[in-house]
């Protein structure tokens, strides 16, 4: 019962849809312009870079919480570790508010990093950070550093390890469009230094 109740508050925390919501106050409904996906990236996009960056906040936030709140009252236990994490991202994924559409899952993954281990958080913003002034590709960057923040928590342990790279291969599967983008040399690019007021799409 522990466990489908912890997993049940966790979804509807990751449901939340701030990358909607935010927008919304512009009058701007995310899911007719740009790429149509709920999430940071998009809103940043079309709504500028305030309102973007709110908006990535608060879908790591939002699983942040819950994920470090039953972490702490479980003690550290994997299984509500896991359950949480997996469900506040689903949450975000397929919102119950939006007819189970939703965002790829990076900003609320990265929600799950800095509560379960923060050293994993700091070098996905990192590895996202120089891969995306780089390369232009959020995409790209968002797959790499999750990956790469999936590794360094091995020095956690394992369990959270494995976590991690569930998370990040649940991510990389919502990003099989642009994947398909990026070898077709079509993706678009996304100069974050020049983003500012209603962003482009």
């Amino acid at each position: 019962m522990v466990y489908f109740l912890t997993g049940i508050v966790s979804y509807l925390c990751g449901s939340i849809p701030f990358s909607f919501i935010l927008p919304k106050l512009k009058n701007i409904d995310i899911r007719t312009v740009g790429s149509g996906n709920v999430g940071g990236t998009n809103a940043l996009r079309a709504a500028g870079a305030r309102i973007g960056l709110l908006c990535m906040i608060l879908d790591a936030l939002k699983v942040f919480i819950p994920v470090l709140i039953f972490s702490i009252l479980y003690h550290g236990d994997k299984n509500i570790e896991g359950i949480t994490s997996i469900s506040a991202v689903l949450g975000h994924d397929f919102s119950i508010f939006l007819k189970f559409r939703g965002g790829k899952g990076v900003a609320s993954t990265t929600g799950v990093y800095f509560a379960l281990f923060p050293i994993s958080g700091a070098i996905f913003l990192l590895v996202w950070f120089v891969t995306t002034v780089i390369t232009k590709y959020v995409s790209l960057a968002s797959i790499l550093a999750l990956y790469v923040g999936a590794v360094f928590a091995y020095l956690r342990g394992p369990d959270t390890a494995t976590l991690f790279i569930i998370l990040a291969t649940l991510s990389t599967l919502r990003h099989s469009e642009n994947i398909r983008s990026l070898l077709k040399g079509t993706e678009r690019k996304t100069y974050i230094f020049r983003i500012q007021g209603k962003g482009r799409n």
